[in-house]
C-alpha cells in the first residue's frame, strides 16, 4: 500500500502540473482571444478532481494533511503516535467507511444513465469521475489501516519499528 500510494502520488503530481498549464492556456485564450471551450474547462476541473481525490492517500502517508496541532506539537513521539492511532481509528476509518458506503448508490445512479455533462459541448463520462468517490474512500481506508498498525507499534509497543 505504501509503495502504491507513493507511485500514485508521484503520477498525480504530474497531472497537477498539466492542470496548471491547461488553466493558464484556457485563461489566455479566453481573455486575450475571446476563445472558450466548455469541454476543456471541464477537463481541467475533472483532472483537478482526479488529482485531489486520488492523492489523499499519498498525502496521508506523507503526514502532510491538515492537522489542528494545539496539543499535538507539545507531545512526544509516543503521545503523537497515540493521537494518530486514535484519530485514525475513531475518525478517519469510520468517516471513510461511511463515505464509501453512502456513495455507492450515488455512483450507481450515475452509471445507470451513463451520466455526462449538463453543459452543451461538455465532457461525457461524468459517471467515471463520480466513481472516484468510493475509490478515494477505499484508498484512505487501506492507508489508514497501514498507519493504524504503524502507530499502534509506536504508541503501545515501546517505539518505532
Amino acid at each position: 500500500m505504501e509503495r502504491f500510494n507513493h507511485l500514485l502520488g508521484r503520477a498525480l503530481a504530474w497531472i497537477t502540473t498539466f492542470v496548471v498549464l491547461l488553466v493558464f492556456v484556457l485563461t489566455v485564450l479566453r481573455y486575450a482571444f475571446s476563445l472558450n471551450w466548455i469541454s476543456l474547462q471541464e477537463l481541467a476541473q475533472a483532472l483537478h478532481a482526479v488529482a485531489f481525490m486520488l492523492a489523499m492517500g499519498w498525502v496521508l502517508q506523507r503526514d502532510e494533511h491538515v492537522r489542528v496541532d494545539i496539543l499535538y506539537r507539545k507531545l512526544g513521539p509516543r503521545g503523537r503516535a497515540r493521537v494518530n492511532f486514535f484519530g485514525t481509528l475513531l475518525l478517519l476509518l469510520p468517516a471513510m467507511a461511511f463515505l464509501f458506503w453512502d456513495s455507492l448508490d450515488y455512483v450507481a445512479a450515475s452509471w445507470r444513465i451513463l451520466e455526462g455533462s449538463r453543459e452543451a459541448g461538455g465532457l461525457p463520462g461524468v459517471f467515471l469521475l463520480k466513481s472516484l468517490i468510493p475509490l478515494m474512500a477505499l484508498l484512505l481506508v487501506l492507508q489508514g489501516l497501514y498507519l493504524l498498525r504503524k502507530h499502534a507499534r509506536q504508541a503501545f509497543a515501546g517505539g518505532p519499528r
